[in-house]
């Protein structure tokens, strides 16, 4: 990273605070604490509202959450382009539907499809985990593992390195072997109050900087996501801010 490296931060953070009433405000006040980017999770409500919001904070939108094999996919990806987004990312799956061979390969299947359709606009997927892709199983090998085997190689993978080591990896041998297949981290170096979930893989806590050197070169850019709230949330999404703009400089 350097000091002009982009950070990003995933919306769903700061959900209790974006409303069209509030949007502005909290738009400029995360690009006040260091944020280049914002990542979407709903960009079917108001795709021209929230491009003139980014606009007006002099926020971007690289990338986006949406459910695109399930949900409208012509009028996702036209969202995309009115955003200016060049990657729509899976953010999450029924952990039911993916519990066995069939139910992976199905999920492979759908969004290798609407990758090859994206690209001919333009637009990638990707793929974002939580931890049950990696707690779960299918004849002894984690579904995440499945998953990347049978996704294209034009499905980007957006690693969120807090949910994997919780479902059981080794964060610092999965990056290396995944190599360029990621292209966006999910990163978080001060967990919210009250999280106690136990980590059934390599805890991380201490070495998100580690983890930012592993993916150097290839990783377009760290997105920050606080995932639950128990208080106001902006003292702590700040002191993320902070954290990462200093491992940049």
């Amino acid at each position: 990273m350097t000091t002009d490296s982009p950070l990003g931060i995933q919306l769903y953070s700061v959900r209790d605070d974006i409303a069209p009433a509030q949007l502005d405000g909290t738009l400029t006040r995360l690009a006040a604490m260091g944020f280049t980017h914002a990542e979407p999770y709903d960009i079917l409500s108001d795709p021209p509202g929230l491009a003139e919001a980014l606009r007006r904070s002099g926020l971007r939108a690289a990338t986006a959450h949406a459910a695109v094999q399930l949900l409208d996919e012509t009028a996702i990806l036209d969202s995309a382009e009115t955003l200016g987004i060049g990657t729509v990312i899976v953010p999450w799956v029924d952990p039911k539907s993916i519990n066995d061979r069939a139910g992976v390969e199905a999920l492979a299947a759908a969004v290798n499809g609407v990758a090859e359709r994206a690209a001919r606009r333009g637009i990638r997927i990707g793929y974002h985990n939580h931890d049950f892709e990696f707690a779960q199983r299918v004849d002894g090998v984690p579904v995440y593992e499945l998953l990347v085997e049978l996704f294209d190689p034009a499905v980007v993978l957006e690693l969120d390195v807090y949910w994997a080591s919780v479902g059981g990896a080794d964060v610092f041998e999965l990056l290396p072997r995944l190599g360029d297949r990621v292209r966006f981290l999910h990163v978080v170096q001060e967990r919210e109050p009250g999280n106690d979930r136990p980590v059934l893989g390599v805890e991380i806590t201490g070495r998100v900087d580690e983890i930012l050197a592993l993916g150097a070169g290839h990783v377009e850019m760290p997105v920050v996501e606080v995932v639950a709230h128990h208080s106001d949330v902006f003292p702590l999404v700040e002191r993320n801010a902070a954290f990462f703009k200093q491992v940049a400089a």
